[in-house]
């Protein structure tokens, strides 16, 4: 009788061993599985770059991530200082770098993406040969983007930009010669792809020619970026070593990612760590 009982003592402690480890297991595995992220973009590209080529790649690391589009420039950084959302897509370097300085923000680029380049478009030329002396061209009345486009002409060889001047400040007044006699049109960027049907040319930032559904693929001539211009994931500068920013560093480098941006992101320039 005293075997039994002692052998049911014995049991009962292993039961009890086993229930606790059980629930120990289950407690990591729930663990594992509440990583829920969230992630900021503009709508439109770079959304859906996060939902394509990206947030596969996170699910399959086990997060939960749901995706938060904003409609402007200022709030997706803020949600990010504020720790509303952990990473966001939808700016260039020089951007984040003077929004944080200017908000006493401590932002940082973690990786820069494949990025809409800035179009040279046209319905009245075909080719950028065809372009007539005193053509009009429509450009971004903002300066970091009318640098781009004069960068964009220069080339195309229909402009020259003094060697001197500043690549990413480059103005009107940085041109040393007009060999076209180009008639430079500044307007708000929004307003640059409906431009199109008016001037002879415009110059319309990827992001601005994506939104109103013009193909990339159409431009006369697109946009060498330098790289200060490509988009950026961006984080809180105290997270740049986490473990989500590693993740999300190795999705972005992976080929699978390359894959999703060669066929649903046709036309988007890649960054110089891709092409190396």
């Amino acid at each position: 009788m005293k075997k039994w009982v002692k052998l049911a003592f014995v049991l009962f402690v292993l039961g009890f061993l086993a229930a606790c480890g059980s629930n120990d297991s289950n407690s990591a595995a729930e663990g594992e599985e509440t990583k829920e992220i969230q992630i900021g973009a503009t709508a439109g590209p770079y959304s859906d770059m996060l939902k394509k080529a990206i947030i596969p790649g996170l699910e399959e690391k086990g997060y939960k991530v749901k995706v938060i589009e904003f409609s402007d420039y200022i709030q997706p950084n803020n949600a990010l200082d504020n720790g509303d959302i952990q990473a966001n897509l939808f700016q260039h370097t020089i951007y984040l770098e003077n929004f944080a300085k200017e908000n006493n923000m401590d932002l940082t680029a973690l990786i820069t993406v494949p990025t809409a380049p800035m179009g040279i478009y046209s319905n009245e030329f075909t080719s950028i040969e065809e372009i007539s002396d005193g053509a009009s061209i429509t450009i971004p009345n903002d300066p970091t983007n009318a640098a781009r486009a004069f960068n964009t002409l220069q080339d195309e060889g229909l402009i020259v930009l003094d060697e001197n001047a500043d690549p990413l400040t480059v103005s009107e007044k940085d041109i040393i010669e007009n060999k076209k006699n180009l008639k430079f049109e500044p307007i708000e960027a929004g307003q640059l792809p409906r431009s199109v049907e008016s001037a002879d040319l415009a110059a319309v930032p990827g992001n601005f020619a994506l939104a109103a559904g013009m193909d990339l693929l159409s431009a006369l001539a697109l946009e060498n970026m330098l790289d200060s211009y490509r988009n950026v994931v961006a984080v809180k500068a105290e997270n740049k070593d986490d473990q989500l920013a590693k993740d999300i560093v190795e999705i972005v480098q992976s080929d699978s990612f390359e894959k999703v941006i060669d066929d649903e992101f046709q036309g988007f320039g890649k960054p110089e760590w891709m092409n190396e």
